[in-house]
């Protein structure tokens, strides 16, 4: 059950390559009993423990030297509820794999990020999200959740159980690792439906000037705005009666593969390595990719392949302040010299009830900036954390920020009421490292 790190003598990575870490030791269930057992062995031995799921976070909240926890073989889907609509789900199972066999069933989650590759803990655990006008983050849509206690106990959570069960639910549906190992999660689901998506190009300021319009008219409404530029790419996705039509096999090899994957990648080594050209490619970038319409079931047009590796950060904002935001960095690249070769994506969510989510609270909109990796982000998200900051921003808990536990009591009014649950259940900070530490206070 245990085994080494992956990678270079036992040092684990994440994605994007800007985390590592060495795990004294490596473990991977077979099941909830043998976690819980890892747990408490791991307190006998006075070890940190930490669950990694697919490393997609650019924070290191997964990243430790105690004991790592990898959920591959916790995985596949344990219930099917179709009087309920619910599905529970092994905590280690990925976004696609989940995707792909509800839609087998006939079934859907009702909204969901960009990319499919992270574990469904993961994910939830760190407020993924896509955007909605209605439908909230992946965590939104929970429904329960079991998780390993400190101790080494099983709990599970809902929002109709005790006093304490629905607090845990309130706080361990984006518990950043925080209050134990998720070990199981229950989702709502509904009958599949079909999804027609409307990829269009948009000038930056016709976009900021009808935002609001564009928001209030389609279900899920994102941007993305290429700096250099004053170009957008605009997506808005809104379900539909039929018929089903997809984008045409080759059509998607070129624009998704050829064009957003391939060409990205060789455009961002030459502006990595001449950060004079970025301008250029900026302008062929932001008008490479045509108009096009299509139809298909919500994962295919959700989420997409991103192969090319990047350093993110991304903020929430109150959703009224996203286009003063918008017009400051925009203003701020102008004029900082910066070059910047990687989109700007904007998307929004409607506020939920989760303690830590992002959106908790609060409607919400969301600016993530974007560094092609190998490139020096750290002037570029200084600049723009500053602006996301004075608008009370809330990072996404798996991306790039310099925040802490002192400015996330500002921002957060139920904060305190995370770190009261978080006392209760992991007293001895069992769950506890370095990020955590910052972001929660010790």
């Amino acid at each position: 059950m245990s085994s080494t790190a992956n990678g270079k003598n036992g040092t684990w990575r994440n994605w994007g390559g800007n985390v590592s870490a060495r795990p004294a030791r490596e473990v991977t269930p077979a099941s909830v009993d043998e976690l819980a057992a890892a747990v408490r062995r791991a307190a006998e031995d006075g070890l940190k423990v930490k669950a990694v799921g697919a490393g997609h976070s650019f924070t290191s909240i997964a990243a430790t030297d105690g004991v790592l926890i990898r959920p591959q073989l916790l995985t596949g889907i344990r219930n099917i509820d179709r009087e309920n609509m619910t599905v529970t789900v092994e905590a280690g199972t990925p976004l696609k794999r989940l995707n792909m066999a509800l839609a087998r069933e006939g079934l859907s989650l009702t909204n969901m990020g960009d990319i499919m590759e992270q574990t469904v803990s993961g994910a939830t655990s760190t407020g993924t999200h896509g955007t909605g006008r209605d439908s909230g983050s992946i965590a939104a849509q929970i429904k329960g959740l079991e998780l390993v206690t400190a101790d080494g106990s099983v709990l599970s959570c809902s929002e109709t159980g005790t006093d304490e069960e629905r607090a845990v639910f309130a706080a361990a549906r984006v518990g950043l690792g925080a209050l134990g190992i998720v070990t199981a999660i229950t989702f709502a689901v509904e009958p599949v439906f079909l999804l027609t998506a409307r990829e269009e190009p948009m000038p930056f300021d016709r976009v900021l000037s009808d935002f609001e319009e564009l928001w209030a008219e389609n279900e899920h409404f994102e941007f993305y705005w290429f700096p250099h530029t004053g170009s957008t790419n605009t997506k808005r996705n809104n379900r539909s009666a039929g018929p089903e039509k997809p984008v045409p096999q080759l059509q998607s090899w070129f624009e998704d593969e050829f064009l957003s994957n391939g060409v990205f990648q060789v455009a961002n080594w030459v502006g990595r390595a001449v950060p004079a050209t970025i301008p250029a490619i900026a302008q062929i970038s932001s008008k490479a990719l045509s108009a096009r319409t299509y139809t298909d079931i919500p994962y295919k047009v959700f989420t997409s392949p991103r192969r090319v590796r990047f350093v993110e950060m991304e903020y929430a904002v109150p959703r009224a302040a996203v286009v003063g935001a918008l017009r400051e960095l925009k203003a701020m690249v102008d004029r900082s010299g910066l070059r910047v070769s990687f989109p700007v994506e904007v998307r929004t969510a409607p506020a939920d009830d989760i303690t830590l989510s992002t959106a908790s609270g609060r409607d919400s909109a969301y600016i993530a900036v974007h560094m092609f990796q190998g490139t020096p982000y750290q002037r570029y998200f200084t600049a723009a954390e500053r602006i996301f900051t004075a608008h009370e921003g809330r990072p996404h808990w798996g991306k790039v920020h310099t925040r802490d536990a002192e400015y996330f009591s500002r921002v957060y009014p139920r904060f305190g009421e995370f770190t009261a649950l978080r006392d209760r259940l992991d007293p001895d900070r069992r769950f506890q490292n370095d990020y955590l530490r910052r972001v929660l206070g010790a």
